[in-house]
């Protein structure tokens, strides 16, 4: 039997995850889709669209959607539902796990990664972060669930838009970006995303070959580049990060603990070095270390290395083959909880041949 694809759908509350469930639940999409549902207070989409009183587990919907709220353990449930399917008792094709608001969506994730069988029977797809324009911003400064939300995402959508100016949506924008610049942002309305924004987007690939984002080695608009500061650079470098821009005015005021840290390299990588390098990081700084991810160039290698992690687990991979004429360029992203950059960035140069 092929893997299940589930995608984790967070975002802190009132941030409009039950107004994107219900799109997937009552729109004729065609996809059968089990919902899991973390029953916390007035977030869960019993009230207005199940039976709020009933004593199944799980209810099936009028589009073959199935729902269900977990009683028990996360492991329980989804061992329970993949039996079910196997028995021909409900028929689903993947799983979307709706996160109470409150939740760090790590030790989510690391169920697919820990439990041998949940990791025999799942495949994580991605983390579908929604963050609320309006509030977000005092979010961010006093909650880290918020700020680690963000840092998991591997696709972000921004709620609310309609109720702030268009330039506070910018600087909100901006400050996420800082956060994580490999999760792809969209401003939605009342939950208006197309199911391929949420579905297969391949985020989290640790279990499985690994898969290269082709825009990953490309430059965009937001990456925070390694530069070295000239006098002209325009601001105050008391609070600036190696490798940010220099043009932007609105997230020097924040201090997130969440922040990304990109390398990039043209020479080659020491295989030896750098696995004893990144093995003995994962130890320490695992816990810290939310999401982290590279394409590599590799000593000796023809083909690209691709690797990715969450917390302590990292997989890699061969990728394709350079292509002839390719510029051979390493590129790394980590987000983590105040991850020592210095360190990190000296670490990596040893490693380079």
């Amino acid at each position: 039997m092929s893997l299940i694809p589930v995608t984790i759908l967070t975002g802190f509350l009132g941030s409009g995850k039950t107004t994107l469930l219900k799109r997937i639940l009552t729109e004729a999409h065609g996809q059968k889709i089990a919902v899991i549902e973390n029953e916390f207070g007035e977030e869960n989409i019993d009230n207005d669209i199940l039976v709020s009183d009933t004593q199944e587990q799980i209810i099936q919907m009028s589009n073959g959607c199935v729902c269900c709220t977990i009683r028990e353990d996360l492991r329980t449930t989804l061992t329970d539902l993949a039996a079910k399917k196997r028995a021909g008792e409900v028929s689903f094709e993947r799983v979307v796990i709706e996160t109470t608001g409150l939740a760090d969506p790590g030790p989510v994730a690391q169920t697919f990664f820990m439990d041998d069988d949940i990791a025999d029977q799942y495949l994580l797809d991605a983390i579908v972060t929604l963050v609320d324009a309006k509030h977000a911003d005092s979010q961010l400064d006093t909650r880290q669930e918020v700020r680690r939300q963000i840092g998991f995402a591997d696709q972000i959508f921004i709620s609310k838009t309609d109720l702030v100016p268009a330039d506070q949506v910018d600087a909100l924008s901006h400050r996420i970006k800082h956060m994580n610049p490999r999760a792809p942002q969209k401003r939605v309305h009342f939950g208006e995303v197309s199911i391929s924004e949420v579905f297969d987007l391949r985020g989290f690939n640790l279990n499985a070959k690994l898969e290269i984002d082709p825009d990953f080695l490309k430059d965009d608009d937001h990456a925070h580049h390694h530069h070295e500061h000239g006098p002209d650079c325009g601001h105050d470098h008391g609070d600036h990060e190696h490798g940010e821009h220099c043009d932007h005015p609105h997230h020097h005021r924040h201090d997130d603990d969440v922040k990304s840290f990109v390398f990039k390299s043209n020479r080659p990588f020491n295989p030896t070095k750098l696995e004893d390098f990144l093995g003995s990081v994962v130890q320490i700084y695992g816990p810290r270390m939310l999401r982290y991810k590279g394409v590599l160039n590799v000593m000796g290698m023809d083909r690209k290395v691709v690797f990715q992690g969450v917390h302590q687990m990292m997989g890699s991979d061969l990728g394709p083959k350079w292509a002839p004429g390719e510029t051979k360029i390493s590129k790394m992203v980590f987000i983590g909880l105040d991850l020592p950059q210095d360190l990190l960035r000296a670490g990596l140069e040893g490693c380079l041949v």
